[in-house]
């Protein structure tokens, strides 16, 4: 299993559709998953911080976890069949039980944004989808400025 961050919420310029974009977090490989507007503006609205004035279904189904003992341990997108990914729900319950449920994708990355749950990708399905990251280039200037770059040693060159 490969984990994966959410790295982009865009729209697909060919239907107009959205797509969320998950980001192996050990490669610069993505995956994207088209999903529906609904869910696009549940995970859109997690990712910017700005709650709804009431409850929305993965607000909703955070809230009745919490109120029954419950967590989210993660979430995985376990097989893609015919063009549909399919995902588990790994909760565990105020027993101490694991249950395991079938959910889409997207309502189990709105989710997984709510309750900060890891999100996991079967191999075979990230390698049959997986694309270079579009944030690729972008990521190893970022990687280069924290890891790479001594500020000294600019301010040794300009005096």
């Amino acid at each position: 299993m490969k984990e994966a961050e959410v790295k982009a919420l865009l729209v697909d310029p060919m239907n107009n559709s959205p797509v969320i974009l998950l980001k192996d977090r050990n490669s610069s490989q993505a995956m994207p998953i088209w999903i529906g507007e609904a869910e696009a503006m549940s995970i859109a609205l997690e990712l910017q911080g700005h709650p709804f004035p009431r409850p929305l279904a993965h607000d909703l189904m955070k809230q009745l976890l919490e109120t029954l003992g419950g967590h989210l341990e993660q979430v995985a997108i376990t097989e893609v069949k015919e063009g549909t990914y399919y995902a588990t729900l790994h909760i565990r319950a105020a027993d101490g039980s694991l249950k395991e449920l079938d959910a889409r994708p997207s309502d189990s990355v709105a989710l997984a944004l709510r309750t900060y749950c890891p999100i996991f990708i079967a191999d075979e399905v990230f390698d049959q989808s997986a694309i270079e990251s579009p944030f690729a280039e972008e990521e190893k200037f970022h990687d280069f400025v924290d890891k790479e770059v001594q500020l000294g040693e600019f301010r040794k060159r300009a005096q």
